[in-house]
């Protein structure tokens, strides 16, 4: 476990405390929140980027298909020897 120290102003900390926002189980719940809300922020920005990208795939489903087709042709191909 690691111990984290904060600097708050004192009004400020003596609210949270009296709010229980300091509790250990409180503040991990909230981190917690925030990580994901982050990584959800994350995401939907990489999708906007994706969107405006204009290019064709680089490969059709028929030749993704294609493809795996023969990757796993090679890999069972490796298992019978």
């Amino acid at each position: 476990m690691t111990t984290v120290h904060i600097n708050l102003p004192d009004k400020l900390a003596q609210e949270a405390q009296r709010a229980g926002l300091l509790s250990p189980e409180r503040l991990e719940k909230w981190l917690r929140e925030q990580l994901q809300a982050r990584q959800t922020d994350e995401l939907f920005a990489a999708m906007d980027r994706m969107a405006v990208v204009n290019e064709p795939a680089l490969m059709s489903p028929a030749e993704l298909q294609a493809e795996l087709a023969a990757i796993r042709a090679e890999r069972r191909a490796k298992t019978t020897n």
